[in-house]
């Protein structure tokens, strides 16, 4: 079976040089010595245009797979399209997080001195468990001490932060460290904490199919991790969500 492209079902649609647009990108990351797992963002290494070769490349893998599972995507009416779908979701969707550079977020000096504790949430969680590729939903909170000279930024842009962050085959564990590493730069801090919760459906789908198990884990930083007065403070503000 041939693709839009003429290229055989599994196989790397190749450039006009004959190269596959992955090897290409690898071999760029290779070089800088950076690594690409899973949850890592490799934006600066695609080149314009690349996204949409990549989008073919992977279409005709995906072609691959469905052949391999033995699935007649040229009688089924269902499923003649599904590869390109499923690579558009991927790349364009919900492992966007990869491909695409971080939101631009506008940065304002705190110039009321402000030092109250400050909570966002819950902010909605999809990402996708890099073990089986199963989505991983949930909602998580974002407490911030401030200081004289923390970096303000708008509500809306910690979503867009966890949004980025979350758009990448990610554990639980790891998308934490990430989001609150990238918080800390972006706002400098006296404290940061925070708290996810989340429905793993690598475990409820599949597995021992227990879709009522959550996991929940906190990174806590700065003065909640020194204050346990204020630790206490942010975690009994936290709506109890599993209990509603």
């Amino acid at each position: 079976m041939l693709m839009k492209s003429d290229t055989p079902a599994g196989q790397a649609a190749p450039d006009e040089e004959g190269t596959p647009v992955s090897v290409k990108i690898r071999e760029r990351l290779a070089a800088a010595k950076k690594r690409f797992n899973a949850n890592d963002n490799i934006a600066e290494f695609i080149e314009p245009g690349e996204l949409e070769k990549l989008l073919d490349e992977v279409e005709g893998k995906m072609q691959g797979v469905l052949d391999s599972l033995v699935i007649d995507t040229v009688g089924d009416h269902n499923t003649n399209n599904t590869a390109r779908r499923v690579a558009k979701m991927y790349l364009n969707e919900v492992f966007k997080g990869r491909y695409v550079a971080g939101p631009t977020i506008t940065e304002f000096p705190n110039a009321e001195h402000l030092n109250e504790l400050i909570i966002v949430g819950p902010i909605t969680v999809r990402s996708a468990c890099s073990h089986h590729f199963c989505p991983v939903i949930g909602q998580l909170w974002i407490g911030v001490m401030p200081n004289e000279h923390t970096n303000v930024i708008g509500l809306s842009k910690y979503a867009r932060l966890a949004e980025w962050i979350m758009g990448r085959p990610q554990i639980q564990e790891e998308a934490v460290v990430q989001l609150a590493d990238l918080i800390q730069q972006k706002t400098r801090p006296d404290g940061l904490a925070i708290v996810m919760e989340a429905s793993h459906f690598c475990m409820g789908w599949r597995g021992v199919k227990d879709m009522d198990s959550k996991m929940i884990n906190s990174v806590m930083r700065g003065v909640f991790l020194k204050d346990p007065n204020l630790r206490r403070e942010f975690l009994s503000l936290i709506p109890k969500k599993s209990s509603s």
